[in-house]
């Protein structure tokens, strides 16, 4: 298992609401648990990952991912199982949506 954390400064979108979880931890698929935090408008992630190694490719996912939706005073884990990126994507996507609203 590897554990890598995200921090991204200057979000613009608040959530509403309480602690939402999507998804299902499985192969090839990952949880995503969204939560409300006060961060000074940051946007903090931590992944829990059996795929050891794509270190890189978690970043470019998470970045990706912040210049979409910019998320302000909001905590999100993940629990992975190997997902592809484009897997990850749209589980964060739905995470988000639930909590922020609209659309990236």
């Amino acid at each position: 298992m590897e554990t890598l954390q995200f921090r991204f400064e200057q979000g613009s979108r608040p959530l509403a609401g309480t602690a939402q979880l999507v998804g299902v931890v499985g192969s090839g698929n990952l949880e995503v648990l969204i939560e409300p935090a006060a961060l000074a408008g940051a946007c903090e992630i931590e992944v829990r990952t059996a795929a050891v190694g794509f270190g890189a490719t978690w970043q470019a996912v998470m970045t990706d991912f912040h210049e979409r939706w910019s998320l302000a005073d909001a905590r999100i884990c993940i629990n992975d199982m190997g997902a592809t990126p484009a897997v990850v994507s749209l589980r964060l996507d739905q995470a988000a949506q639930s909590l922020a609203g609209g659309t990236p």
